[in-house]
Formats: C-alpha cells, sequence, structure tokens
C-alpha cells in the first residue's frame, strides 16, 4: 500500500480538494479517491502532486509494509 499525506499538506496550506484538483488538472473526486486510499496515482500524477506542494515525492507518498 502506498500511504500518503495529502489530507496533512492541504490544511498545512489551506488549500481544499478542489484547489488541489485544479493545480494538478484533475477532478475533486480523484483526490477524494486518493486520501481514502480507493485509488493510487500514477507515477507522474504523484510527481505532479508532489510538485504542486513543493516538496519532494517522499514528503508526500511512501510505501507502507501494510
Amino acid at each position: 500500500m502506498i500511504k500518503n499525506r495529502l489530507k496533512i499538506l492541504r490544511a498545512e496550506r489551506n488549500w481544499t480538494q478542489a484547489a488541489l484538483a485544479k493545480k494538478v488538472g484533475i477532478s475533486r473526486q480523484a483526490v477524494i479517491s486518493i486520501e481514502k486510499y480507493k485509488y493510487t496515482p500514477s507515477l507522474e500524477l504523484a510527481f505532479d502532486i508532489a510538485l504542486a506542494f513543493n516538496v519532494p515525492i517522499t514528503d508526500v507518498f511512501q510505501k507502507s509494509e501494510v
């Protein structure tokens, strides 16, 4: 499983799910699905999300042992 910190990073920046979705060119529903671990983003999308937050990809996504 790939864990993510989307919700935390969004909260730190006061971004809505819709704002993040617009920044990376996906739907708000896609952001919700990623945050709830119902969808694992492609590598390209993961890099786009990290770029939107201006952090390394490993600050957003990490592999879990679960």
